[in-house]
């Protein structure tokens, strides 16, 4: 399936900005002119972060129908990139006092206080997926079911963990629902003006946003969004859903898309290596989302949300995890995944580009879906390098591009 794609790849590269810059250009669009469509029905936007200058290139059409072209404004929705903001709002609030990583979830939704093993998941276990826990809406085969609230409160009370919470990593989505409930709770507040006050608006980022998915004027994307927003198309090239949609396993407001441009995704790109200057609070939230927390295998540790290698030889071979993306949404079709930023060294750079279809995932190999946060981190400056906008087209072969030698 043709999925649009959104790319965003970071480096470090010394020598000549307007040298590095033609070299990265051309070697962008030599790898990228073989994922764009030639059809049209789909593109491609690339982003590069070098030595503290923004690059933008863009490929394709956002939608064929109306010859709207791919641009740095373009909005995709940022599947589980989501993730990673709900981190650094957690970890605000840790820096800030108003809750702890070990919190339990049932302090805060305190509907859970009567259920079994739900009671012994902390907060800092869902942002670091060791709670152990998973739903049938984590993985394959994807239902065509979701819970309300009271389902999803209901079926968190009857859960049974298979091992004790904080022993192991398993991936999951839930986790995250449930973590942006307890943040809600704890601050009564919407998810999306929690994100939105501490994150987005000091860094800037007027076109990023969580639409809430009930009917107030928050709701929905404006229209506006709408028109900047991609359209998806099937394996056919056929136009599937709309731009803007918001659909969820969980039918509940703030629980559906997060939608963002390659433009505001550098910015909090830059935020995160530390290149804008940052309040206090929000710098110390980003240093410690960064922190590695749970030790998943000899080369990969965890983070909030994020994986990160625990030594410069796995960075130069990045890890990728396993995970099938999609299920029976439409407009999973044009969603943002984000890309490996390497170990860079002299003038060469590495960075990988995975794109994963579900059968590839089915058949057991290692491949980077859109649902997955992974970041890298820079040993010498000892700070991650967080992934931004690669886009995973769910049909395409896995790809990896080799900058330098």
């Amino acid at each position: 399936m043709r999925f649009l794609v959104a790319v965003a790849l970071t480096a470090l590269i010394a020598g000549p900005s307007v040298a590095a810059d033609r070299d990265a250009e051309g070697i962008v669009t030599r790898h990228v002119a073989s994922i764009v469509p030639p059809d049209g029905a789909g593109g491609v936007a690339v982003a590069l972060r070098m030595e503290g200058r923004s690059l933008f290139f863009n490929y394709g059409w956002a939608d064929r129908a109306s010859n709207r072209p791919i641009t740095t404004d373009t909005l995709f929705n940022l599947a589980s990139l989501r993730k990673v903001f709900e981190a650094t709002l957690l970890a605000q609030a840790v820096r800030n006092g108003d809750l702890r990583l070990d919190d339990p979830v049932a302090k805060y939704i305190v509907e859970l206080q009567q259920g079994g093993d739900i009671r012994q998941v902390t907060l800092g276990q869902l942002a670091t997926h060791t709670s152990g826990l998973l739903l049938p809406q984590d993985h394959p085969p994807w239902p065509d079911w979701g819970y309300t609230l009271s389902e999803f409160i209901r079926t968190l009370n009857a859960w049974k963990a298979d091992k004790a919470p904080g022993q192991r990593h398993l991936y999951t989505h839930a986790g995250f629902v449930l973590l942006q409930l307890a943040l809600e709770r704890r601050y009564a507040t919407p998810i999306d003006e929690l994100i939105d006050q501490p994150v987005l608006q000091p860094l800037g980022m007027t076109w990023t946003m969580l639409p809430r998915g009930d009917d107030g004027p928050r709701g929905r994307l404006t229209f506006e969004y709408k028109s900047r927003a991609v359209q998806g198309y099937s394996d056919s090239s056929e136009p599937i859903g709309q731009p803007g949609e918001q659909t969820s396993y969980y039918h509940w407001p703030g629980t559906g898309q997060m939608y963002s441009s390659p433009r505001d995704m550098m910015a909090f790109l830059a935020a995160n290596l530390d290149e804008l200057p940052l309040d206090q609070s929000l710098h110390d939230a980003t240093a410690l989302a960064h922190r590695s927390v749970f030790r998943i295998g000899p080369r990969n540790s965890q983070a909030l949300a994020d994986r990160c290698p625990r030594t410069k030889s796995d960075i130069r071979s990045p890890y990728s995890g396993s995970r099938e993306r999609g299920g029976i949404f439409p407009e999973q079709n044009s969603h943002i995944a984000y890309a490996l930023p390497c170990h860079f060294r002299e003038v060469a750079f590495r960075c990988a580009f995975f794109s994963c279809p579900g059968e590839v995932a089915a058949r057991g190999e290692e491949c980077l879906a859109g649902g997955q946060q992974i970041g890298l981190v820079d040993p010498i400056a000892r700070r991650r390098l967080l992934p931004v906008s690669l886009a995973a087209p769910s049909s395409s072969v896995i790809r990896s591009i080799r900058f330098g030698s």
